[in-house]
């Protein structure tokens, strides 16, 4: 049985007050940030009859349907009647000679928002996924060819760009962390494909985790309905800026069961930012590995309630360790925005600028202490000298690279920086068919440590007759013994 929330009253229409007096004044956008402080009742007949209209014309124009396609090879299928002589005599043997796989078109459709007057277009990761073409379809039903930009799958984000002549409308982002749980929301896009829909909630939940979407579960809950489609769409508060981008349901019918799940837009703007520099995102590193403080650990602590991180390992040289935090650390907020556990901690952390500091509230022995931590990326201390192995081994089709912070970082590892991890695994290889996956590290091989690419690759060229490997994934040593 799903969660049942309450359903909003009238007290709706407080927030189109704003947005009223906001489209008196010409520009919905030009409101000032004052007025969204307000948070009225209605006090007539007249109030109640006010609608989201306004915000709708304003934001609707910059939200788009996303189409993407692919083409995938198909084997083509034989007839089993066609291996019997009889029906050869007669039939003789269709298909001979042409082995060539047949291709067919995959598509899918979602939704996007444009988030800048030149085109530049926000959606989601799993709506463009290996796509060979995209393309984007207005509100006024103009279509353009549209280039990928960006893919960043922790995130579960893609940037866009519309191949076209602007300006567009776009929807600017909303200030980071304006949402209040109860604020009237309108998610825009365009579920099981009937056309651009809009539909109206209220925010159920802030920082919500446990999603199993990104890497970063840190999400807005709504009841606005969101179906498949709406998918990379946007929502949007009173002001008719861009609070989320619609991402998942919790469903057991497909259908919208009033519970659905948004990325938070500072995220969306953070990954947008990296989009126009160079199309590659890089995080802030810490040099640090945290974990959740539960009841057991507050009472420990002598905390009135759970809260915060506790640091379990510091890296030697990592921003973390020249800042002065220690093991054992409690880490209660980032910048004074209250961190909860691990999943809030990392998108706080995650969304910092690059070259500023980050100031961590900690309690030491009883004591609460600021720490500011220098932002930088996870350096690359060792040449990852990347090599795709071809020798026919356990290995062949891995692509293979020294590890560091920075290679680690990539491949969501942590706790190691040594040995030799597969970055990635062509379909088909060798690799794939004896269960190789992508951030495995290679530990030994018949009892020689593997310290480096080069070392790995010689092995291969002169394969033993038994491969006795150890491998660590997720943290686990795994013993494996293979023959050639």
């Amino acid at each position: 049985m799903g969660l049942k929330l309450a359903r909003p009253g009238f007290g709706f229409v407080s927030a189109f007050l704003i947005a009223l007096v906001t489209v008196s004044a010409g520009s919905l956008h030009a409101q000032d940030n004052s007025a969204a402080e307000l948070r009225l009742v209605p006090r007539s007949a007249g109030e109640v009859k006010l609608s989201f209209a306004p915000i709708v014309k304003d934001v609707a124009p910059a939200v788009v349907n996303v189409y993407a396609s692919r083409k995938v090879e198909q084997q083509q299928r034989r007839s089993p009647f066609f291996d019997d002589p009889f029906f050869r005599r007669f039939f003789g043997n269709p298909g001979q000679g042409d082995t060539k796989p047949k291709q067919r078109v995959q598509s899918s459709l979602g939704s996007g928002v444009i988030i800048s007057k030149d085109g530049t277009v926000i959606t989601n990761h799993h709506v463009i996924k290996d796509a060979d073409e995209v393309r984007v379809a207005l509100s006024d039903r103009r279509e353009y060819d549209a280039e990928i930009i960006l893919k960043d799958e922790r995130t579960d984000l893609a940037v866009l760009k519309i191949k076209g002549d602007g300006p567009f409308d776009f929807v600017p982002f909303a200030e980071p962390d304006s949402l209040e749980v109860g604020d009237i929301v309108l998610a825009i896009g365009n579920p099981f494909g009937v056309g651009q829909t809009v539909t109206q909630g209220i925010v159920s939940a802030l920082a919500r985790t446990q999603v199993g979407v990104t890497d970063y579960q840190f999400f807005i809950q709504t009841d606005a309905a969101i179906n498949p489609g709406n998918s990379g769409g946007a929502l949007v508060d009173m002001n008719g800026n861009l609070v989320g981008v619609n991402t998942a349901i919790f469903s057991r019918s497909g259908g919208s069961n009033g519970i659905g799940f948004a990325i938070p837009a500072h995220m969306a703007e953070f990954v947008a930012t990296a989009s126009g520099q160079g199309g590659k995102i890089q995080r802030p590193w810490l040099g640090a590995t945290v974990q959740l403080v539960n009841a057991e650990i507050a009472e420990a602590l002598s905390l009135d309630r759970p809260r915060g991180v506790i640091v379990t390992n510091i890296f030697p040289g990592s921003p973390a360790e020249d800042a002065g935090l220690k093991v054992s650390d409690l880490v209660v907020a980032i910048d004074g925005k209250e961190v909860l556990d691990p999943d809030s901690f990392g998108y706080r952390f995650a969304t910092k600028k690059l070259g500023e500091s980050a100031r961590f509230t900690i309690l030491r022995g009883g004591e609460q202490r600021l720490i500011d931590i220098s932002l930088a990326p996870a350096p690359e201390t060792t040449d990852r000298d990347s090599r795709v192995l071809t020798e026919y081994s356990p290995f062949e089709g891995a692509t293979i690279m020294n590890l560091s912070p920075a290679v680690a970082e990539e491949l969501r590892l942590e706790g190691t920086f040594e040995g030799v991890a597969i970055g990635a695994i062509a379909r088909g290889s060798t690799a794939a068919r004896v269960g190789m996956k992508v951030g495995d590290i290679v530990r030994s091989i018949n009892g020689d440590k593997i310290t480096s690419t080069r070392m790995l690759e010689g092995v291969t060229k002169i394969p033993p007759r038994v491969w006795r490997m150890e491998i660590e994934r997720d943290g686990k040593v795994s013993r494996i013994e293979l023959r050639s």
